[in-house]
């Protein structure tokens, strides 16, 4: 069994910064991939970023620029420092791996970014 554990998310106001956190623990050999993944009320579940092994990052559209995602191969964990926060960034954050060939999600986390 191979777990996600989120945490960092919460209530920020617009122009705000968040930092989520992800740490995978179980029975685990190599991560491939790493990410974060977010699903709006009403919208479907959509990439925010991801990073494979070797360190390379890349970004949707709508956050290049603010967030940065990072990871620590020893360790098992990723983080993604997300900066000048919008209310369009609202939505429940989901934590994913690929590890060996399964794909695994953490429980999610909530953001709000309101005044």
């Amino acid at each position: 069994q191979v777990q996600l554990v989120e945490s960092g998310g919460g209530l920020v106001q617009p122009g705000g910064s968040l930092r989520l956190s992800c740490a995978a623990s179980g029975s685990i050999s190599s991560i491939n991939v790493m990410g974060w993944y977010r699903q709006a009320p009403g919208k479907q579940r959509e990439l925010v970023a991801r990073i494979i092994r070797g360190g390379t990052a890349n970004y949707a559209d709508s956050v290049k620029d603010r967030f940065t995602l990072s990871r620590d191969n020893a360790k098992n964990t990723v983080d993604l420092q997300m900066n000048t926060l919008k209310p369009e960034d609202t939505a429940v954050y989901y934590c994913n791996a690929l590890i060996r060939t399964d794909v695994y999600w953490g429980q999610g986390t909530q953001v709000t970014v309101s005044s």
